[in-house]
């Protein structure tokens, strides 16, 4: 059995590779690109607008209770920010860099400035198309605003199709389930010694608790949830940040000579190429922030939202805090320690002391903090937990779109059997699992982008009209 698994890890593997090369990374940052001229940079010229809504919603001053919709736009963009802020943060920008070196986390960086455009679409095009589903909540996506935006019926049929399919799967057995029971088990049995089986049920009976409830309680508590985690994480960072303030300087030339060059500052030879590099950092920041993936449209759909716009607007915050702001503070900590020294990268091979993954971002938390793995172990919770209630719900939602509402009940059973098994998962099997969610990751985003450049004209004429009638004061 053993060498069947190991002949399935190869073949996902190859296959997740395929799937995010440099094809890939090309169409996710050219839509990226293209979509950033059409709306004439609107992730610059907005952005302490959309900012300020983001304070506003916090403060429960948004104004929108009379709008239609499920729930508010705040709640909207901290459950979109559960799903996107998760292991990711912790576990991908840490192995980012242990495989693409220090430089990595620069191209995470240009990969969520033009991702800041894609999801601004997105976010948008979520409401615009977005429709009254049979228990009179609110549906949208991209399978919705590619089934209703695209002219040619049959190809927009398919394409909402294909990414309701991918994800569902994705939902149900990758990165938005499976893999974070996964990684949530793994630090409690680290750090703590805790049985896997005790976590698996724990973990189990806290999202069921949550998810059975619909996507009301689910923005109920990422609203209180999302905030409160990444304060938590960012208190442990900046403790490390404040203690090694002299390196960050040096710290961030690091990163920027590594992104273009496979000599590190100082000329230490890195292990590694800048094509690698640009790879590793655009495609953990990709599955980080999930810009181009459409994951998170289908959340901003049920935003008592005004406009199309506000919502766009609101929903672009969300890749900033993601990838600029929270994966900031794992680049920076890892290497003000001198941690990613110790990285494959750096040349340490895995089997000779080399470190990667989550291991490597709890080894530069105790490097300053007395037990500082217990703030990774924590954050690691919080932040799958929040992963598994967002995207329960997309999976949901893509199987409703398919199967209708009576679909909803079964799908939250098998997705919280699922959850069980894959908190129990132990040894390198468990990467089947990652790599079977990257490569459908990749799927549904294909759909995704294809329908965010064929309606990126009505992105454009729509956000144009807003800047030449001056309607973006009406926000304000």
């Amino acid at each position: 059995m053993s060498a069947f698994l190991d002949q399935v890890l190869r073949f996902v593997q190859t296959t997740a590779d395929f799937m995010w090369g440099n094809w890939m990374i090309a169409l996710l940052v050219g839509t990226g690109v293209l979509l950033t001229v059409v709306t004439r940079g609107v992730q610059i010229q907005k952005f302490f607008l959309s900012m300020g809504f983001v304070f506003k919603g916090a403060l429960g001053r948004d104004k929108t209770e009379k709008e239609e919709g499920d729930i508010s736009p705040f709640a909207a963009l901290m459950t979109a920010l559960a799903a996107t802020v998760g292991n990711g943060n912790i576990a991908g920008v840490a192995t980012a860099i242990a495989t693409g070196g220090p430089g990595a986390p620069f191209w995470m960086w240009i990969s969520a400035f033009f991702g800041m455009a894609t999801k601004y679409a997105e976010g948008f095009l979520g409401v615009k198309y977005r429709k009254v589903a049979e228990d009179g909540t609110m549906a949208g996506g991209p399978m919705y605003y590619a089934r209703y935006g695209i002219k040619n019926q049959t190809f927009a049929k398919v394409l909402g199709l294909v990414f309701a399919v991918c994800g569902g799967v994705t939902a149900l057995f990758g990165t938005g389930n499976m893999m974070q029971s996964n990684s949530m088990a793994l630090a409690f049995k680290t750090q703590f010694g805790v049985p896997t089986l005790l976590s698996a049920v724990v973990i189990t009976f806290l999202v069921g608790l949550v998810i059975l409830g619909g996507i009301k309680r689910i923005g109920a508590v990422a609203e209180k949830l999302v905030p409160m985690m990444i304060f938590f994480y960012f208190l442990g960072a900046m403790v490390i940040l404040i203690v090694k303030i002299n390196l960050i300087p040096a710290a961030f030339m690091l990163v920027i000579k590594s992104a273009f060059s496979i000599k590190a500052a100082g000329g230490a030879l890195i292990g590694t190429s800048i094509q690698k590099a640009i790879s590793l950092g655009v495609r953990r920041g990709v599955l980080s922030n999930e810009a181009g993936l459409g994951s998170a449209a289908i959340a901003q759909s049920a935003a008592r939202s005004p406009d199309p716009v506000y919502n766009g607007l609101l929903a672009m915050t969300g890749t900033f805090i993601d990838s600029i702001f929270v994966n900031s503070l794992t680049t920076f900590t890892i290497i003000v320690t001198g941690v990613w020294k110790l990285t494959p990268a750096a040349g340490v091979a895995l089997g000779q002391g080399g470190i990667t993954s989550t291991a490597l971002t709890v080894t530069a938390f105790n490097e300053v903090i007395p037990y500082g793995g217990i703030i990774i172990a924590f954050a690691s919770f919080l932040f799958g937990y929040s992963t598994l209630i967002a995207w329960a719900y997309y999976g949901e939602q893509c199987f409703e779109y398919i199967w209708g509402i009576r679909s909803t009940t079964m799908y939250r059973i098998v997705f919280i059997i699922l959850l069980f098994i894959g908190a129990i998962i132990t040894g390198k099997h468990i990467n089947i699992v990652w790599y079977i969610g990257d490569t459908f990751n990749a799927i549904m985003a294909l759909p995704n982008l294809i329908a965010l450049l064929a309606l990126s004209g009505v992105v454009a004429k729509i956000t144009n009209d807003y800047y030449k009638g001056g309607k973006f004061d009406v926000f304000r």
